[in-house]
């Protein structure tokens, strides 16, 4: 495994290990990482809730500080550890795949080896920045250095991860495993559930599990060979997980409700809602009553998380894609490469439209931070701004250059001292601090 441009040796134990399932790292059983909504932005959605909103207080003065390329293009956000470190996964021509840089400075920390497939997985952060991450047929853990803690095998390639409520990871894969993992050890907490019909090998012997890879491409647009294209949200109070599923053969996907609980991940609802697919990561509502998702009608729907019922619809002028942001008084802010930004606010039985700006083309998943103030990357001219914005108006507060950035970017990410990250899909990270 590289680490840091260095050669580091396995063991043949270590290599024993992985290959029958669990590569397991000096440690305790007590369990003392902290994980779940804190400083930085851990996960895709920032947290459990998938919410896109964070209670660090955003800078409105934003000054470039440094940018830097990858090396090969990236597919999903990244991640800031509570301490600054900068994760994120890319597809490169040099054995490295996963990635991570310090936050004051753009300089590498490691790389390390996964594979090309993990491209299509976003990294997850616990307390101690140790990373968890997916790649063709596993999932795999290293620290903050890039040294591995574990590695388990699962089916398909992990497209989303969030922590539990008791501190473990949750696993679901394009092809619909879903597995959760104790995040020491990496060992399974309770059976593997398939969120798809089992193959039926009596009848189709010659049947084999489709390659880790499979339907990867169909994920960013909610496509027919992408069983579980989004990251799945949960209430770590109820122990619910909300993920949509597409059934082989089926043009509409489903919003499905399960509960982890008691040792089990039960099913509790199916809705069968999404039309043609969705491409949007469900998020959830501060009291956990409502979950937002999109679909490829062009929808946002507001959906009962006791029943799987909508109790209202929102008609976009654009397909949604990617995170909605929910700030906790039920702000909504939905993403999508057609549209531009605008804001919603949940009435309960329907929703109001607060403001919208059709001056600003998406390139990027707008966030908000405490004292209402939001982020989103916007096409500009020839080229992408970085643009901060009042969450109450709308109003642009400051436009920051991206120098010789083009497309789109992959998210935006708010790290604890206020910092603002974006990355291209095309390979480039931009970093911008409050001016001094």
């Amino acid at each position: 495994m590289r680490i840091g441009g260095g050669v580091r040796t396995v063991s043949w134990l270590a290599v024993v290990l992985a290959a029958v399932g669990v590569l397991t790292a000096c440690g305790t059983d007590v369990d003392d990482i902290t994980v779940g909504r804190g400083l930085g932005w851990p996960a895709a959605g920032h947290e459990a809730r998938n919410s896109g909103n964070t209670q660090v207080t955003g800078s409105r003065d934003l000054s470039l500080r440094w940018s830097r390329p990858v090396g090969g293009p990236t597919s999903q956000p990244l991640t800031v550890g509570s301490e600054g470190q900068i994760f994120l996964t890319a597809r490169t021509d040099v054995d490295c795949e996963i990635f991570s840089y310090q936050m004051r400075t753009g300089r590498k920390r490691f790389c390390n080896p996964l594979g090309p497939h993990s491209i299509y997985s976003p990294t997850l952060l616990d307390g101690a920045s140790n990373v968890y991450v997916g790649l063709d047929s596993a999932v795999e853990s290293a620290n903050q250095l890039g040294q591995p803690r574990w590695r388990t095998p699962v089916a398909g390639v992990p497209t989303g991860m969030q922590f539990t409520g008791d501190g473990h990871v949750l696993v679901i894969t394009q092809s619909g495993q879903l597995d959760v993992l104790e995040r020491q050890t990496g060992k399974r907490m309770v059976p593997t559930q398939q969120l798809l019909p089992r193959p039926d090998f009596l009848q189709s012997p010659n049947q084999d599990w489709p390659p880790a890879g499979a339907g990867l491409e169909d994920c960013r647009t909610g496509g027919p060979d992408c069983a579980v294209a989004t990251i799945a949200a949960m209430d770590l109070d109820s122990g619910r997980i909300y993920a949509t599923v597409r059934k082989p053969g089926e043009s509409d996907a489903s919003l499905v409700a399960l509960r982890y609980a008691d040792g089990k991940v039960e099913q509790e609802w199916s809705s069968k809602i999404l039309v043609d697919g969705s491409a949007t990561d469900p998020a959830l509502s501060a009291d956990g009553a409502t979950i937002y998702i999109g679909d490829n009608s062009k929808r946002l729907l507001a959906v009962n998380t006791v029943d799987g019922k909508p109790k209202w619809e929102a008609h976009l002028d654009w397909e949604p894609r990617r995170g909605i942001s929910v700030s906790d008084d039920g702000l909504i802010l939905p993403a999508g490469d057609d549209g531009y930004l605008m804001a919603l606010r949940d009435t309960g039985i329907s929703y109001e439209r607060v403001w919208e700006r059709k001056d600003l083309a998406l390139r990027g998943a707008p966030v908000q931070s405490a004292g209402g103030t939001g982020y989103v990357t916007a096409a500009i001219g020839e080229g992408l701004n970085l643009i901060t914005f009042d969450t109450a108006t709308g109003a642009t507060l400051d436009s920051d250059v991206l120098p010789g950035a083009e497309g789109t970017t992959t998210g935006t990410a708010v790290g604890s001292e206020g910092e603002v990250v974006v990355a291209t899909r095309l390979g480039e990270i931009f970093a911008f601090r409050e001016k001094a």
